[in-house]
């Protein structure tokens, strides 16, 4: 019996007009991350609420416990992902965060 190594994304094909449609959305997220990182904008263009909304939350309120370092971590956390929104190709994008809806990193 023969092993393979194939993963589920060379078991099929992604359609190319679904490519486009995550590159344009790979692109806009991965600004978003950069530049509004703290406010979660990306998370909810990409369609996560939950992930936003605790995004948002944590920006807007710890400041008056922490002194800022909350909004801080959601900034460097936004900034990371905008960067591996970015980095990554349009295929594993797709695959990551369109089809899998991985919310986090």
């Amino acid at each position: 019996m023969q092993e393979t190594n194939q993963t589920n994304s060379d078991l099929y094909e992604i359609p190319p007009d679904q490519l486009k449609n995550a590159h344009s959305k790979k692109i806009v997220a991965g600004i978003c991350g950069i530049l509004l990182g703290g406010l979660g904008v990306h998370k909810f263009y990409l369609g996560y609420i939950t992930p936003g909304i605790i995004m948002v939350l944590i920006t807007l309120i710890t400041p008056w416990f922490t002194c800022g370092f909350g909004a801080i971590v959601m900034g460097i956390i936004g900034l990371i992902e905008g960067i591996l929104y970015l980095t990554k190709s349009d295929k594993d994008f797709y695959e990551t965060y369109i089809l899998n809806s991985k919310g986090w990193f």
